[in-house]
């Protein structure tokens, strides 16, 4: 692991949604001071990529080691154990990741099925629940390459 590795997708997608969800909440707040009334789609489109923003963030953490894990007893192990618990560690979070994936992919799936529509703007509900499971699944590659380096002893548990 040469200086902070890369999740070059999920960083540009987070920061994607920050400026959007910026803007518009400025474009808003301009509209509302303005005419006294606001835009329709703002909350909506908000909620939404702060969901995108939240999980694209956290895969960026999770391949630069930065989500909180106390490393005292991944210290105080011997070497082997330390592998164990590193394992151990790495399928409980593929567990829940895979369910994650899974059962978003197949609520998102069920929304096109149904033809369902936002209550706020009537868009296809599954434009916003697609990203749940693609962003998951970009969560466990994250952690697949995160365990790797941790056995390769790239990444320590000090931090």
């Amino acid at each position: 692991m040469k200086g902070f590795p890369d999740a070059r997708p999920e960083r540009w997608l987070g920061a994607l949604s920050l400026i959007v969800i910026a803007l518009i909440s400025l474009g808003n707040v301009v509209t509302r001071y303005l005419t006294g009334g606001s835009f329709s789609f703002t909350e909506e489109f908000s909620v939404f990529l702060l969901v995108v923003l939240t999980f694209a963030g956290a895969s960026v953490a999770l391949r630069r080691d930065r989500h909180i894990r106390i490393g005292f007893l991944e210290r105080a192990l011997p070497p082997r154990w330390r592998g164990a618990l590193i394992l151990f560690q790495a399928l409980c979070g593929l567990i829940v990741l895979g369910l994650i994936t899974w059962y978003g992919g197949k609520l998102a799936w069920q929304e096109y099925q149904w033809e369902s529509l936002s209550p706020g703007l009537g868009l296809p509900q599954w434009w916003y629940l697609v990203w749940l499971p693609v962003l998951s699944a970009a969560m466990l590659w994250r952690l697949v390459q995160q365990t790797r380096d941790r056995f390769a002893g790239e990444i320590n548990g000090d931090t």
